[in-house]
């Protein structure tokens, strides 16, 4: 049975996507051993049959693999799906360090290259992954369109942007959709960014709604050197234990409200503007279920309150990122 759950517009673009995507990254890599093809297509399954119907993948993810795994899911069902991907983060092999292009002739490439895989004639969302300094916006945005113009492409995103490059993307081509790291111990698009988008009528896509974990009550496997958390600043010693406490804080008013600590997390996005669609991902049907139940969670101005109120009693430790992840955010 089909969930009733709203339908957003992405920008200007006449897209409609749920109030919350599916994130399909950990799915192929980065936080444990890759899915089992199988048990991937039944998770993207029972997220259609559930009401999602925006996924969120990148050529980057597990190498292609990400991209091929959403493929097979949709074979017969493409239509019902709204397909969102990324090029710009050029990796080695499957080391995690990157290089960041933007390059005209990469962006055609990069997107010739997802739809073979994808085993589609369009893509409905393309995001610059990461913003490549060395080449001008204008030129990387001015290709994007030209794909839009030639049907490859029906909207374009771009991935955590500086404000200054966000203008100048969108003076190039309307940008539907800005994705960028969102959440409880993540407020940082609440300076400027919100405010921007709100102003060009821009969508905001926040990833890690849930903070890769830390606000929910499932713990990263420190002994997994698949996990990449191990690696981040957030989930290191002291500060781990300093952003755990302040999870504990937050899972009590969860519980006042009746909902988890995860649930908690992603009303708390969905409530700061109808514009915001988070993308938590997941590898397991019981906790998609359990996000997809956080939709109909409307927190009242008192709740919102006193969650902010018990924010603003705690500093968040460490960067969300390494050096290495930081290439590209806020360019």
């Amino acid at each position: 049975m089909t969930e009733n759950i709203e339908k957003k517009q992405l920008g200007s673009s006449g897209i409609k996507v749920s109030a919350m995507g599916l994130g399909c990254m950990g799915m192929s890599e980065f936080y444990g051993a890759p899915m089992e093809i199988s048990k991937g297509i039944r998770l993207i399954h029972h997220a259609l049959e559930h009401g999602i119907n925006f996924f969120d993948t990148a050529d980057m993810y597990g190498s292609g693999h990400n991209e091929e795994l959403l493929a097979a899911a949709l074979t017969d069902r493409r239509k019902k799906a709204v397909i969102a991907t990324k090029f710009g983060i050029v990796r080695e092999g499957k080391k995690y360090s990157r290089e960041i292009c933007g390059k005209p002739d990469y962006v055609r490439q990069s997107c010739h290259q997802s739809l073979r895989r994808l085993n589609t004639d369009y893509i409905d969302l393309y995001y610059i992954h990461r913003v490549d300094t060395k080449t001008p916006i204008e030129d990387t945005v001015g290709e994007m369109a030209k794909l839009v113009k030639e049907g490859k492409v029906k909207a374009i995103g771009i991935c955590e942007a500086s404000p200054q490059t966000l203008r100048k993307a969108h003076q190039e081509h309307p940008i539907s959709a800005l994705q960028t790291e969102y959440s409880m111990l993540t407020r940082d698009p609440e300076a400027e960014m919100i405010s921007l988008i709100n102003a060009l009528g821009i969508t905001l896509v926040p990833y890690s709604p849930i903070c890769r974990g830390l606000l929910s009550t499932t713990p990263h496997n420190e002994n997994d050197p698949a996990d990449f958390r191990i690696n981040f600043p957030r989930f290191q010693s002291d500060s781990y234990a300093t952003n755990k406490h302040i999870a504990q804080k937050l899972t009590e008013i969860a519980k006042g409200i009746g909902c988890t600590l995860a649930q908690l997390s992603l009303a708390w996005v969905m409530a700061q503007g109808d514009n915001i669609i988070p993308i938590p991902g997941t590898t397991k049907i019981k906790n998609l279920d359990s996000n997809i139940a956080a939709v109909r969670i409307k927190l009242g101005q008192r709740e919102l309150a006193q969650i902010n109120r018990e924010l603003d009693n705690h500093t968040v430790r460490g960067e969300r990122y390494t050096a290495e992840g930081m290439k590209g955010v806020n360019a």
